[in-house]
């Protein structure tokens, strides 16, 4: 039962890394209609971007955090302008396709810049924190909140602020947004920048749990997709629950098969949630 508990908080915590980036698959979805595949690339730039400016530049991790923020979301928002804006006018496959080429080739030009190598965050050596006999380790615990406080803004942000109300409308009926003189093209901007924002904290948290590398947005590109699956593409409550049982999945069958394999629970989740609701949890159809 504790082995059961505890595998149940690793994958709440690991989830909570994933939920960010799968936010933003899903915000992007929801207000340009289309899967922007290149987000895991991102999330590996937000990696970097946070390595950059805590390792070599010396800056405190708040503001790395917040630099890796910034750059993936200019980084996001000029290949959405230079590649995938002209594809979205030929349907969402070629824009899916492209954002998959362009997600290669991100990937590829970090591979370039950095090399192969393992890198990791200036961050101390911390005591795990034990409760109710579960342990945590005490990066978990702000990793965990950095993503909370990241989601939460972002929801008050939707909720409560102008441009929020704006993509909501855009989301639920294009056409109507367009009538009210809704600038499309501005949320479009806005939208991209905020969700590749947030998978670049998403990397830059993973570069914090474990190291960076140039395949960290690859590993995940599976799991985070299969989290929007499981919620419900374009939720972002969804989104969350997905990331969540993705988590907890993927430290569960680690008692089942090798922890090599753990990625195959997103592939199996994918086919279940279409088998038995292939709209998703929080399915807004």
């Amino acid at each position: 039962m504790s082995e059961a508990a505890q595998l149940a908080v690793n994958g709440l915590m690991s989830g909570s890394l994933l939920m960010l980036p799968a936010i933003g698959f899903s915000l992007i979805y929801g207000v340009l209609r289309f899967p922007n595949f290149a987000v895991a690339s991102i999330a590996t730039i937000g990696g970097f971007s946070a390595y950059v400016a805590n390792v070599l530049l010396h800056w405190p991790l708040p503001v790395s955090i917040a630099f890796a923020f910034l750059i993936a979301g200019l980084i996001g928002v000029g290949s959405d302008f230079l590649l995938l804006r002209p594809l979205r006018k030929a349907g969402i496959v070629a824009a899916a396709i492209g954002s998959l080429a362009l997600n290669i080739f991100l990937e590829n030009l970090v591979r370039f810049s950095f090399g192969n190598d393992l890198r990791g965050l200036n961050v101390p050596i911390m005591r795990d924190v034990v409760f109710l006999g579960l342990h945590v380790g005490r990066q978990q615990v702000f990793n965990v909140a950095w993503a909370a406080t990241a989601a939460v803004v972002l929801f008050l942000l939707l909720k409560n602020s102008r441009i929020g109300k704006q993509m909501r409308a855009v989301a639920d009926n294009p056409v109507l947004a367009r009538i009210q003189r809704i600038d499309a093209l501005l949320v479009g901007n806005i939208t991209t920048f905020i969700a590749m924002g947030l998978a670049g904290i998403g990397g830059s948290l993973l570069a914090l749990d474990t190291s960076v590398d140039p395949l960290l947005g690859f590993r995940i590109l599976l799991p985070l997709f299969a989290a929007c699956v499981i919620g419900g593409i374009g939720s972002f409550p969804g989104a969350v629950v997905g990331a969540a049982i993705i988590g907890i999945g993927e430290e569960m069958a680690a008692v089942l098969w090798s922890p090599a394999y753990r990625t195959g629970v997103g592939f199996i989740a994918i086919v279940i949630t279409l088998m038995i609701r292939p709209s998703g949890i929080f399915s807004r159809q």
